[in-house]
């Protein structure tokens, strides 16, 4: 494999499939790109606030990025390089970045509304309530997850006596992760400085990059060299949980939008980073005959043997399971319909944001799968303990290889560690916020407008008790283990994507518009989950049957069937509508 080779490759294709199909797409849909949207129309100085198209890139991208581009390619490069590369590019292009912009899309023609709401009107009102139901659920193990990570990447460990070479490691560990929390914590409140003293003023887009830039470059500056807040895990899972409690129902313009715009160029950098790194290196020799195969068979499991790599299984459907958010992730569309388009300011600005966004994090799961290229024989070995780590030491040591940067590595490592722990805290909050309009939907009638609702109900749909309820189930599932039903999420989440296609075919067709795009997607993604799922009961049933009968594999099976009723239901109600009699009120939408 020549990792330069693959990356300029993938660059090409990337800006073609945008120029090309994205349009396409645009032109098809009857984008309107001095349209108006509901970020003015309904602009309420709280969810609703127009932003910048730059501004409200930075959140989009922050935020549905997460460590998915990073951990699904690294963790699918068992299965070889050539069929990482091709789904990311193919599916990224034709599954991802139109579901992305379908969502948008879609959510700017419903007065800014969740996707939830748009399966309401669309198809019906059960679904409507199923989907949130399902959605929710998903959103809780985000927040799980990823307050486990971030909390994971900023505290500290007891370090050890009895043994010097484990009590190095531990203090570098932990030294590192104090960087990181001490940075973090600055970006946070930066951000709201920047978000108080930008509101409401035109600042020229160069002076506000600038701005943006020299802020960063301070914060990253002072955090790293004076690290001085020392917490363990538990009490930093307690200030992530306050944080984003605040944070998801604080006006967006306070936090919300400042801090994913300003974290979005630590992104950037990120990304600069990484093509310097492979383009030098596949100049000078270094990665352009990199020991990783094209192909290494369709069973990850019999290649696996007593290495340290999380893919098993089949090919089909682990590769398309496995590669969520590099491809084609159903927490996009959650994140395209729920914040995103209750900032963007004008139609037009759809396509570079969503569709864009997608593209650009196509290029970053392309970056990762050459990170791990480049240490592969390490990563097959156990050598390194998570995709986080292949993806920092593969492309800090390829930076080293470039004369005159040989000493950058150890900074290079760490600024990269940082990046992927910006990645997870953004798309946590942002996932918070989406868990209290799930919530909060659920329990609102039809035909009752939020602030109309009474009784038992307008307790629970307040927003500081629909946050409370979100944070406090996702936290403690956090802390409590939510590894017992996690290896379910990638199905969810493709589950998730099949549906968000499902209610934009719907919509699409209801309006009249060419929606025949969504068909083939829409079927592979459910025909993927649903194997997916059904290999999970078979795998779960054995185990039970042989006497395994643990906590987690009577939940994961559980929850695997239902998620497999939800489908089945979901796509026999969306095909019904997509392909019956079209509803004159959607289509009116």
């Amino acid at each position: 494999m020549n990792a330069m080779l693959v990356l300029l490759v993938a660059i090409v294709v990337l800006v073609l499939g945008y120029v090309l199909y994205g349009g396409w797409l645009a032109k098809q849909w009857g984008v309107d790109k001095d349209r108006v949207t509901p970020a003015h129309e309904m602009e309420d100085g709280v969810d609703y606030v127009p932003a910048p198209p730059y501004v409200v890139l930075g959140h989009h991208f922050s935020s549905i990025a997460g460590a998915g581009p990073i951990n699904g390619p690294i963790q699918a490069a068992i299965f070889g390089w050539v069929p990482v590369l091709l789904w990311v590019l193919i599916g990224g292009i034709f599954f991802g970045a139109m579901h992305d912009f379908g969502a948008l899309f879609a959510s700017l023609r419903h007065k800014g509304q969740t996707l939830a709401l748009i399966i309401r009107d669309n198809i019906d009102d059960t679904a409507k309530k199923l989907f949130c139901i399902f959605a929710y659920l998903t959103l809780i193990l985000v927040v799980a997850a990823f307050a486990s990570i971030v909390a994971g990447t900023f505290a500290v460990s007891p370090v050890p006596t009895d043994d010097p070479a484990k009590a190095a490691v531990v203090t570098n560990t932990n030294l590192a992760n104090q960087r990181t929390a001490m940075i973090s914590l600055l970006f946070i409140a930066v951000a709201v400085v920047w978000g108080l003293v930008t509101k409401g003023r035109k600042i020229p887009a160069a002076l506000n990059v600038v701005c943006a830039i020299v802020v960063i470059v301070a914060v990253v500056a002072i955090g790293y060299n004076f690290p001085v807040i020392a917490l363990d895990n538990t009490a930093w899972m307690i200030i992530v949980g306050i944080y984003i409690l605040l944070a998801s129902v604080a006006p967006v313009w306070i936090l919300l939008q400042p801090r994913d715009y300003l974290s979005s160029y630590l992104l950037y950098g990120m990304i600069a980073l990484a093509l310097i790194g492979i383009i030098g290196s596949g100049i000078l020799g270094a990665s352009s005959s990199l020991d990783i195969p094209a192909f290494a068979g369709f069973d990850a499991t019999s290649l696996k043997g007593d290495s340290k790599v999380a893919t098993t299984g089949y090919l089909f459907p682990a590769l398309f399971i496995t590669i969520a958010c590099g491809a084609i992730s159903g927490f996009h569309s959650l994140v395209a319909s729920g914040t995103t388009s209750k900032q963007l300011d004008r139609e037009g600005q759809a396509q570079p944001i969503a569709y864009g966004g997608m593209l650009l994090e196509c290029l970053v799961a392309v970056i990762s799968l050459c990170a791990v290229a480049f240490v592969f024989s390490s990563y097959m070995d156990g050598t390194y303990a998570s995709p986080t780590q292949v993806f920092a030491g593969g492309l800090s040591q390829m930076l080293a290889v470039i004369p005159g940067l040989e000493g950058v590595e150890s900074i290079a490592y760490s600024l990269l560690i940082l990046a992927v722990s910006v990645f997870c805290l953004t798309s946590l909050d942002t996932a918070t916020r989406l868990g209290r309009y799930m919530f909060q939907e659920l329990f609102t009638p039809k035909g009752v407008e939020p602030g109309n609702v009474t009784g038992w109900r307008k307790v629970i749909t307040n927003p500081w008790v629909a946050t409370v309820i979100t944070v406090a189930l996702g936290v403690g599932l956090g802390m409590t283990g939510y590894q017992l039903v996690w290896p379910l999420f990638g199905a969810a989440n493709q589950l998730l994507a099949a549906l968000g296609l499902l209610a934009v075919c719907a919509w699409l067709g209801n309006a009249g518009r060419n929606n025949k795009m969504f068909y083939f997607p829409m079927a592979f993604m459910l025909l993927v989950t649903l194997c997916s799922l059904a290999l999970t009961v078979q795998s779960k049933v054995v185990a039970v049957i042989g006497g395994a009968i643990t906590l987690a594999n009577v939940l994961q099976l559980v929850i695997a069937l239902l998620l497999i009723v939800l489908a089945i239901i979901l796509a026999v109600k969306g095909v019904k509508v997509i392909f019956g009699k079209k509803k004159e009120p959607a289509a009116q939408a």
